[in-house]
């Protein structure tokens, strides 16, 4: 027992994922929630675990590393619910698409070439397959509230509190140190503070004179009545990621990273909705029942915030875009980091100091 105590702000997966490491390791871990339990961008996750296209090698090698950590905590906490179903993709241009499969590959990533008869037997609820995508096996899913309710659950289970409705508001500062959390017009006191509260570490961050671009950037996700089983895999199709749940509800994006301010979301909800009947054989007559508009927490450079902030002692921040596929490699290497002084060098390039700024001025 190390008999820390930490303040965990935020119940989303990552700051689930946070509480239970450090519980798990012996620290005494209160949690505060201000809205719902499972924060709110959280559940609005397409919830794809992966280190796919698009990322230069160390963030790759980070997202990997978090993959077969997901692998460890569905051994160790009941009913997180991975599903390493694979994904199948085909969302660039052949060229494209070998560049990276030649990249990754080098990298260590298992893509395998596939053509239209080897997409079918993989997912036979293709229609239209491609000539050319590659499958990546060991990619897969989550419920994302189910898998942060599950670490919530083993993190009580462990001794950990948690206290909903509880809206942070400052954060307490001495001799340099920060000592607490002022919420609900209240100071909790602890040895740590962590901000896992996505957008909502910024100002508390900037009451310390701590400036960080955070960003909200808004992905629409539309999700099916509940249907029998029609897909295996994770589908990354062109305009169209698809996966189906665990109830049974076919859950897509359109260009998950890109923007849909000034858009219309209902029209784009149907728009791609139709885009879904159109790819999954079976779905025809499959009826939309409704569609979410998340917003991501993504620092400004879009990679991780992982560190104390200023270097100010007693404060830890872990903002980050890819919470799903992030979550477990952050919990851990908070916890060594917080607990025993040892920062992963995976997480070299995200130190939160890389993107503060200035004070603005008064």
């Amino acid at each position: 027992m190390t008999g820390k105590h930490c303040i965990v702000v935020g119940s989303g997966i990552v700051g689930a994922s946070v509480a239970w490491h450090l519980v798990a390791a012996g620290a005494r871990v209160t949690i505060l929630e201000a809205a719902e339990v499972g924060g709110l961008a959280t559940r609005d996750s397409w919830a794809w675990i992966n280190a796919s296209w698009g990322n230069p090698e160390p963030y790759f090698r980070l997202r990997l590393r978090s993959m077969q950590e997901w692998q460890r905590l569905q051994r160790e906490v009941p009913g997180l619910g991975l599903d390493r179903c694979g994904g199948l993709i085909w969302d660039l241009p052949p060229d494209q698409l070998e560049a990276y499969a030649q990249e990754h590959g080098s990298w260590g990533y298992d893509l395998q070439r596939v053509d239209a008869a080897q997409a079918l037997q993989l997912e036979p609820a293709i229609r239209n397959a491609p000539d050319f995508a590659l499958y990546a096996a060991q990619e897969g899913k989550v419920e994302p509230l189910v898998a942060t309710q599950a670490l919530l659950a083993a993190a009580h289970g462990l001794g950990a509190t948690l206290r909903t409705g509880m809206q942070a508001t400052a954060l307490a500062r001495h001799d340099g140190r920060v000592h607490g959390v002022r919420a609900n017009g209240a100071l909790l006191e602890a040895d740590e503070v962590v901000l896992a509260a996505g957008t909502g570490s910024a100002p508390l961050l900037a009451g310390l004179g701590l400036h960080y671009p955070i960003h909200a950037p808004a992905g629409l996700l539309v999700h099916s009545k509940p249907t029998r089983p029609l897909l295996r895999k994770l589908l990354m199709a062109p305009g169209l990621h698809v996966r189906q749940t665990a109830e049974g509800r076919l859950v897509a994006g359109a260009d998950y990273v890109g923007s849909i301010e000034g858009q219309d979301p209902a029209q784009l909800a149907h728009t791609l909705f139709s885009k879904v009947r159109a790819l999954v054989a079976g779905a025809d007559a499959l009826e939309m029942d409704f569609f979410t508009l998340g917003h991501r927490p993504t620092p400004g450079d879009g990679f991780p915030l992982l560190g104390r902030p200023g270097h100010t002692a007693g404060l830890y921040l872990a903002v980050t875009h890819s919470g799903i596929t992030l979550a477990p490699a952050a919990g851990r290497f908070a916890a060594q980091e917080l607990l025993h002084g040892v920062r992963d060098p995976l997480l070299s390039p995200y130190h939160p100091d890389r993107l503060l700024q200035p004070a603005p001025a008064a």
